[in-house]
């Protein structure tokens, strides 16, 4: 399929959770949670996209990078490109429920390998334990190349499910603890919530497995996180659907790179739709990066060849966009790159 034809699909089964908008930016969705929306105003997602796109690259044609390494190394994985799936989920209440949990677990995991990278598995958060171990056979199905993301519950509640995690053979976990927020706290029947330093010291000690803690907004939290022993950071707002009027990802991230770059793998997350903001945010200090919206698109589009299609497209984009910066690598993309801040 060609991606004018996955986006039609998607659009005719995402209507109206989804509009597939040209520009995937947050105005025609603001306040719409449940779906796709940033929370309240919208004003969180708009700023993860205004501030990506206020980046402007600097063009140096005076080299002799002509075949660029896109690869990185996350959680002991080689990555053909620096981008993995982000944690979505929620088909039924976010996406409309044209998919069904394996299938859609399916797309994205599926679509990932294609292109030589990994997905991260979301939890959601009224599921009963019943949806998560649907979610967990299909991960062992894949051999366990999958980071899966739990919902910051109850420390035993989580645990019982990083035991679950350990059988399916993942390759790290995760807890996106920004999602202890109003709209998660309003499903009757869970309990989600913010975590001391010590609960987190506690979540990393109870596993071999790489601790991911997606939802860090702040230098200070960033070393808590170092701290606490977890092996990654998401630098994320949730797609700024938990707390209206937070900054975007690309306004933060320098101030995180420059206190934590090197002692932990930093994770951006926030607006990544083409190759261009992928090497912008590396920039910035990320180590790898998340894509969300766009591969729910390409999930209901096509499957897991919607999925590898735009994974495939952002990569050309990157090696496009390192060829005519001069950048040679992924692994180390200077500062200098960007060139200039838009007003």
């Amino acid at each position: 399929m060609t991606m004018a034809e996955v986006l039609r699909v998607a659009r005719e089964k995402l209507y109206p959770r989804c509009r597939v908008c040209p520009e995937c930016n947050g105005v025609a969705c603001a306040g719409e949670v449940p779906g796709f929306g940033g929370i309240g105003s919208g004003a969180a997602f708009r700023n993860n996209f205004d501030s990506l796109a206020r980046l402007n690259l600097e063009m140096r044609t005076f080299h002799d990078v002509k075949k660029p390494d896109a690869s990185v190394v996350v959680f002991g994985e080689t990555l053909s490109l620096p981008v993995m799936a982000a944690a979505t989920g929620g088909v039924t209440y976010n996406m409309g429920g044209k998919m069904t949990e394996e299938d859609y677990v399916d797309a994205i995991i599926g679509g990932c390998r294609m292109a030589g990278t990994i997905g991260l598995v979301a939890d959601g958060i009224g599921d009963p334990m019943e949806v998560f171990q649907r979610r967990m056979a299909v991960v062992k199905q894949y051999g366990g190349k999958v980071v899966v993301i739990i919902k910051p519950k109850t420390q035993d509640e989580i645990i019982k499910r990083i035991r679950m995690v350990e059988e399916a053979g993942a390759v790290a976990f995760g807890i996106d603890i920004d999602s202890a927020g109003r709209a998660a706290r309003a499903v009757a029947g869970q309990t989600v919530e913010p975590k001391t330093p010590k609960q987190l010291a506690e979540l990393a000690k109870s596993t071999t497995l790489p601790f991911f803690i997606k939802g860090v907004m702040s230098a200070r939290e960033a070393e808590i996180a170092v701290d606490a022993g977890a092996r990654a950071i998401g630098v994320s707002n949730h797609g700024g659907r938990v707390l209206d009027h937070t900054p975007g990802v690309a306004q933060i991230l320098p101030a995180i790179a420059d206190r934590v770059k090197g002692k932990i793998t930093i994770i951006a997350d926030g607006a990544v739709r083409h190759g261009a903001d992928v090497l912008k945010l590396l920039a910035l200090g990320a180590d790898a990066t998340m894509c969300g919206r766009p591969l729910v698109r390409g999930a209901h589009g096509a499957g897991k060849e919607g999925v590898a299609l735009i994974l495939n497209g952002i990569r050309t984009e990157l090696i496009d966009s390192m060829v005519l910066t001069g950048t040679a690598t992924a692994r180390n993309v200077s500062p200098d790159t960007i060139s200039e801040v838009r007003a």
